[in-house]
């Protein structure tokens, strides 16, 4: 019975990851970019938001439809923003180990 649980592999197996020293100048390095990253990403939505208010205002017809593009986009862009801080306080630590 207990070589059978030994076989049994999960679907989200992962590797773990080596014990060591942590680079922190390395991780200081990923999370910025991946703060830029997130900060350019979080433009797309922001401006198609503005560009569907514009649209709402000009197209009384389907201000509706104008008006919940505009809050899912706006949404998208919020989560980028928020994802952005996030990754400014994991450069921070980083930087603060060194």
């Amino acid at each position: 019975m207990a070589e059978e649980e030994q076989k049994h592999h999960h679907l989200f197996h992962q590797k773990k990851e080596e014990e060591g020293p942590v680079d922190y100048e390395k991780k200081e390095k990923h999370h910025k970019h991946v703060e830029q990253i997130s900060g350019l990403t979080t433009l797309a939505p922001g401006a198609y938001a503005l560009y569907e208010k514009h649209q709402a205002k000009k197209d009384p017809e389907n201000a509706h439809s104008h008006r919940t593009k505009e809050d899912i986009a706006a949404a998208a862009a919020l989560g980028g923003a928020v994802f952005a801080f996030h990754e400014h306080h994991k450069k921070k630590d980083a930087k603060h180990h060194q």
